[in-house]
């Protein structure tokens, strides 16, 4: 009897956490649940918004009910989260997954969202942070949401971006010391040292160019046409990383999904002096032989059957076997 009640309650729970989280198309609990936290987040950020309005003065009180309500559904679903903790990480402890949980990024922005209702009024933009929740419901496709994405492109890239980063880094420091030393007797109270060439570095190498700080010399302003040329650049370069890898990333995605003709058999060749697909390219013996060659095996290495790949003896070919017996019953 303990053991089904054990049983019982460990069901409840993961019924629990499955409707909690990012929902299943076919699972209407779950889904339901996802539209009602984001209708909750956006009543929440709403009301946040309202309340800043005195014309709106006479609804104070409806927004405060409002904005009442829907921390509550934020402290259940926190609580509940936290509960259903040890589900999330199986691997680890109740008290240890948990304790992963409340340090994990979603964990630390649930609190902050509900914090700031009872504790730090003041500090309304903690509540902003509950927006971010919205956007784990926004998907590229069924396997990936629009935060993965950027997340693998930004740490695929990392090494070039950090390169990118330490160029400008590098340029945003010269360009301080030489707006400085252009400047700094011309213009005393604006360029006091090389710090305060920070800020108009920053501004014209990131193209900004706020108009609050500018060389009055001839020599500031020609290095002011250099590094705004420059910055053009420098911007270009991090911008252009990350496009490249946006690009590269849905290359491949569209390449994984593409949708395949059905195969009831795979089978594998081995290809021997003998062998009648030795010296032919993979366009020749798709055609010659009408099979389907589904990937070569070659020195211990995944080849994709390109067309005019030539199949070397040793390579092993990974094709429909099922066309191949249809080709030696014809033979």
């Amino acid at each position: 009897m303990a053991k089904r009640s054990a049983g019982g309650y460990a069901a409840m729970k993961k019924r629990v956490f499955d409707i909690i989280q990012i929902g299943n198309r076919n699972d209407f609990p779950s889904r339901f649940f996802d539209y009602f936290i984001v209708t909750a987040i956006l009543l929440n950020i709403c009301v946040a918004f309202l309340d800043t309005f005195d014309g709106l003065s006479r609804f104070f009180t409806l927004f405060t009910v409002v904005e009442a309500v829907t921390v509550s559904i934020f402290c259940v679903e926190y609580a509940a989260r936290i509960w259903t903790a040890d589900v999330l990480y199986p691997d680890s402890t109740p008290g240890k997954a948990r304790g992963r949980f409340l340090i994990l990024f979603d964990g630390v922005v649930d609190l902050l969202t509900i914090l700031p209702f009872f504790y730090l009024s003041g500090f309304i933009v903690f509540r902003m942070l509950r927006v971010v929740r919205i956007f784990r419901l926004f998907r590229i496709n069924a396997q990936y949401d629009s935060f993965n994405v950027i997340k693998s492109v930004l740490v695929e890239k990392r090494n070039q971006i950090a390169s990118s980063v330490f160029i400008i880094v590098i340029l945003m420091m010269a360009s301080s010391l030489g707006i400085y030393s252009a400047e700094h007797n011309a213009q005393p109270d604006t360029f006091k040292n090389a710090f305060s060439g920070i800020w108009w570095s920053v501004s014209t190498l990131l193209t900004v160019g706020y108009g609050d700080i500018y060389p009055v010399t001839v020599v500031g302003r020609i290095m002011a046409i250099l590094i705004a040329f420059l910055g053009v650049g420098v911007v270009a370069i991090p911008t252009g990383i990350i496009s490249a890898g946006f690009v590269e990333h849905y290359t491949k995605k569209q390449h994984d999904h593409e949708k395949l003709p059905d195969i009831k058999e795979v089978g594998e060749v081995l290809v021997d002096e003998e062998s009648p697909f030795r010296g032919l390219t993979v366009a020749e013996a798709v055609e010659v032989y009408q099979i389907r060659l589904i990937v070569v095996l070659r020195d211990g290495l995944t080849v994709l059957p390109a067309g005019a790949l030539t199949i070397k003896t040793g390579d092993i070919l990974v094709i429909n076997s099922d066309r191949i017996e249809k080709k030696k019953q014809r033979h």
